[in-house]
């Protein structure tokens, strides 16, 4: 029987030969991860309760990205409870405050084509980037992997968005999937896995490829997933991931797929979602002029080197509006290294951005990049919820790396393809 990818990859996982939309499978899961917040102080928590241990450590990763660089004493006794379960429990998969867990999990090599993952994360859907099937899970859920090694799941549809053409300069993946959440909504791919193909997918880079899967939680998918292709496989070998098999984890040609989305890549504008949800998406030119206090750059969607450097390209030559407050939460520290051994780090900070600590950060409302009383902010992270980067009172615009840096430089919602079309600034 032909089956999607999804389809493939739950089947493998449940050691059966082919399964269909609607069946409920249990499923052997190749990698657990939790971060801080999710993690040892609550599904660890339980799982300590129920006298139970880990079925497997060296499936489980770690990572504490969510309260770190945050002085109050919940955070510190976040972390204090995520080092102490971690030793206790012998993790070797731990990585404290390196960045944040959907960048560090591909970073150090844990993923790759056809694996059936699960994250106490709802972006944890990031994975499907590289051809992997992750799925986000509560507390509950997670306590039951940890014990269990195993989770039950109800094989989902599969919705495709084939994107078409090539994206124009100043429009990027953040825009492909804004769009898409503007045209079918919040719940438009409710417990769906969404595929992501066509040319323009095909043309982008790892980095650019995790925001479309990351923000499938957006639209109230089981998951998002892209097959992987030479480029996958030239990305995990540069970081030594061994095995990564292209060619088996592909989609069957003439499996079922619930519903199929066209959209052309060449005549996508630049997208804005206004407060307070990714689904009020619009093209750019639908808010412009609308001034920010903030412009932030951070967060697992808008803060990894492409992303930066995206942002660099608009601000190169200019300064910040004084105005409008910058930052730049660069999402793992290895891409800090990056940013800073080619010039872009250089580039934002004479621009008058502040480079701020790894984390999550401003993305849920901590840290410096946190949101004033009544202050409006853009910024690249993928929620943009009330009260969620800052005081009920704020509100957040959320936008592609071009837009928000440019929105840094004019101190209002602009379109960044103006600002590219001009060149570098005095």
């Amino acid at each position: 029987m032909p089956m999607t990818l999804s389809e493939k990859i739950i089947a493998r996982a449940a050691g059966v030969s082919s399964v269909s939309p609607g069946e409920i499978v249990t499923c052997a899961v190749d990698l657990a991860m939790m971060h801080d917040s999710s993690g040892p102080r609550r599904a660890g928590k339980y799982l300590d309760e129920l006298g139970a241990t880990v079925w497997d450590t060296s499936k489980l990763v770690v990572i504490t990205d969510h309260y770190v660089n945050d002085p109050t004493p919940g955070s510190i006794k976040t972390q204090e409870i995520s080092h102490q379960w971690v030793a206790d429990k012998k993790i070797k998969n731990f990585h404290p405050e390196q960045g944040i867990c959907h960048v560090i999990l591909p970073e150090k090599g844990y993923l790759k084509p056809g694996m059936f993952c699960v994250g106490a994360d709802s972006h944890s859907t990031t994975a499907g980037a590289f051809g992997a099937f992750m799925v986000g899970v509560g507390a509950t859920e997670m306590t039951g992997v940890l014990a269990t090694g195993e989770i039950w799941i109800r094989v989902p549809e599969t919705l495709r968005l084939h994107v078409s053409g090539k994206l124009s300069l100043g429009v990027a993946a953040k825009d492909v999937i804004l769009k898409l959440c503007g045209d079918i909504g919040a719940m438009g791919a409710n417990y769906m896995a969404v595929e992501y193909c066509g040319s323009a997918v095909s043309a982008m880079t790892m980095d650019e490829r995790m925001v479309l899967t990351n923000m499938a939680a957006e639209l109230g998918a089981k998951t998002g997933i892209i097959a992987p292709d030479a480029v996958t496989a030239e990305t995990l070998g540069l970081i030594g991931v061994d095995g990564v098999d292209v060619e088996t984890w592909q989609g069957d040609e003439g499996a079922k797929i619930a519903r199929t989305i066209d959209m052309d890549g060449e005549a996508l504008a630049p997208q804005v979602a206004a407060p307070s949800n990714p689904e009020n998406a619009g093209d750019v030119g639908d808010h412009a002029g609308t001034p920010v206090g903030q412009a932030y750059l951070g967060a697992c969607t808008g803060a990894k080197l492409e992303d930066l450097r995206m942002a660099a390209s608009v601000v190169k030559g200019r300064k910040k509006s004084a105005n409008t407050r910058f930052f730049v939460a660069p999402a793992s520290l290895h891409i800090r290294e990056q940013a800073a051994a080619d010039g872009t780090l250089r580039v934002l900070e004479d621009a008058g951005a502040k480079i701020l600590a790894t984390g999550c950060g401003g993305c849920i409302g901590l840290g410096e990049a946190r949101l004033d009383e009544n202050m409006t902010g853009i910024s690249s992270t993928n929620r943009n919820f009330k009260g969620r980067a800052g005081p009920e009172s704020s509100k957040l615009y959320l936008a592609s790396p071009y837009t928000v840096a440019a929105a840094a430089i004019t101190g209002c919602i602009t379109d960044p393809r103006e600002l590219l079309a001009e060149g570098g600034g005095i």
